[in-house]
């Protein structure tokens, strides 16, 4: 067989050739460009990881219009149940009335774990006589029946000062109070009514910042975010009092306020493809992302896993 080195650096050539044409092919496959709006809303503490999501898929997908609402997790169940939107955020699993609402409506959906988060106590900086609470104080605190009885610090440990302390908390829509009340209280959206509500967490936090005798819960990311201003509260649980953080709330030992939180999709959104490569995007995606807004993300195999969960919801829809 005679070695022609021309015919022979030729066929490289063209090999080469077609070999970046179907690169370049493959590479505008993969950032094809969609369109479409997708609409969100629920739980202010899942707020800044969907919307640090939604901002890095919005500069990939310009032409997706992505809006995050705040209107609590349960005021987005009301929205998800109705068919208004197409993923709630939620800091609680979905409630069986809700879910009800949801199977009423011919609404199918999957529920996604996206991150961990931690609730804290916070007092005012201002604040020398609080080291710690145990969880049978914050109970004696927040128990329905204290609204008539228990007003002043004196009144949760006799060493305390005897004034009036001003409770601050999420309202009653709000997956956080859902879950702070069954934890610490024993029943879910159980709780004494004379406190400052807000959905809106940096409500809160300028409530305790500005009162000597506040008191206030909510999610740690914000504590996070304001720790210049605010007075965080170790929580002994009986075993000793835990300071929350991102690893002890990783790690279990601050019980009983560590949680999962969630995005639930609907299944008519999932079939449409921009939703699909959000949610997609959000999972392969949220690692990084919840990190930087201060919350505690899963394990590499904890999202491979709702990534398969949410394969199998959507192709089955």
């Amino acid at each position: 067989m005679n070695f022609r080195p021309g015919y022979y650096l030729i066929a490289i050539g063209m090999s080469l050739l077609l070999t970046a044409c179907g690169s370049k092919n493959s590479s505008e496959s993969e950032t094809e460009k969609l369109q479409g709006e997708i609409k969100i809303d629920g739980s202010s503490t899942v707020y800044p990881i969907t919307e640090a999501v939604a901002e890095e898929f919005r500069a990939e997908q310009p032409e997706v219009k992505v809006t995050v609402g705040v209107s609590g997790t349960g005021g987005g169940f009301k929205k998800f149940g109705r068919g208004e939107i197409d993923i709630n955020d939620a800091s609680r699993p979905i409630k069986e009335q809700e879910a009800t609402t949801c199977n009423e409506n011919n609404i199918k959906y999957v529920d996604l774990k996206v991150a961990y988060d931690g609730l804290v106590i916070v007092l005012n900086k201002e604040n020398t006589w609080v080291d710690h609470f145990t969880v049978a104080e914050l109970k004696k605190i927040w128990e329905p029946e204290a609204q008539e009885k228990i007003t002043k610090w004196n009144q949760i440990r006799a060493s305390w000062p005897a004034e009036d302390f001003h409770l601050y908390g999420p309202g009653v829509a709000s997956g956080t109070y859902d879950y702070f009340t069954e934890a610490i209280v024993g029943k879910s959206g159980s709780s004494r009514g004379d406190y400052t509500a807000s959905e809106d967490d940096n409500v809160l936090v300028q409530g305790v910042s500005g009162d000597k005798n506040g008191i206030a819960f909510f999610g740690l990311a914000y504590y996070e975010e304001n720790k210049e201003r605010l007075k965080l509260v170790p929580v002994d649980n009986g075993k000793g009092a835990v300071t929350p953080s991102v690893e002890t709330v990783k790690d279990g030992t601050y019980a009983p306020l560590a949680r999962p939180v969630f995005v639930y999709v609907a299944d008519a959104a999932a079939k449409r493809a921009e939703v699909s490569a959000f949610v997609n995007f959000y999972l392969n995606n949220a690692a990084t992302l919840v990190t930087d807004v201060g919350y505690i993300p899963l394990t590499a195999e904890e999202y491979q896993r709702e990534s398969a969960k949410f394969k199998g919801f959507s192709t089955a829809q």
